[in-house]
């Protein structure tokens, strides 16, 4: 699916808000569509790891570290364990397992930075679950479709 480019004027306005919503955000819609999918052997190297995810044309930044119950927002403190950088587009298309992660990587699309030990249980605990459910997938595209194309 071509995704358009993240929107300027809306990138300058996501930039300036506060990070810790828009962690807590995205940990609650973690927790909802992809925590309850994970096996426990997987989740327990996640546990207490710091994540930083980066939208870079969105100027957005998240941190997230998974603990026993699921993940759960940071605010401030040291730095992560693992930093993942992408464009919005690229997040998109490995949620919905359009582009595997290692092409995006190997093509500079992706970018890890620290533990790449962890990178790699997050890679392989994303690959062993049912994801993304039907629902995510279909919200997805019905969100992402073209201006004008019927649903």
């Amino acid at each position: 699916m071509s995704l358009p480019s993240f929107p300027p004027p809306l990138a300058r306005l996501l930039s300036r808000l506060p990070a810790y919503p828009l962690s807590a955000a995205l940990a609650a819609a973690l927790n909802l569509a992809l925590w309850p999918r994970l096996p426990k052997e997987l989740r327990a190297p996640m546990e207490g790891r710091r994540v930083r995810l980066r939208a870079v044309d969105a100027g957005v930044t998240v941190e997230l570290v998974a603990g026993p119950r699921g993940f759960v927002p940071c605010l401030g403190g040291p730095s992560p364990d693992l930093a993942v950088s992408a464009s919005v587009a690229d997040f998109l298309r490995l949620l919905l397992r359009e582009d595997d992660p290692d092409t995006l990587f190997f093509s500079r699309r992706l970018l890890l930075e620290g533990d790449t030990e962890l990178g790699l249980q997050v890679k392989n605990a994303l690959a062993a679950v049912d994801w993304p459910p039907p629902w995510v997938r279909e919200a997805a595209r019905h969100l992402l479709r073209p201006p004008g194309t019927p649903s």
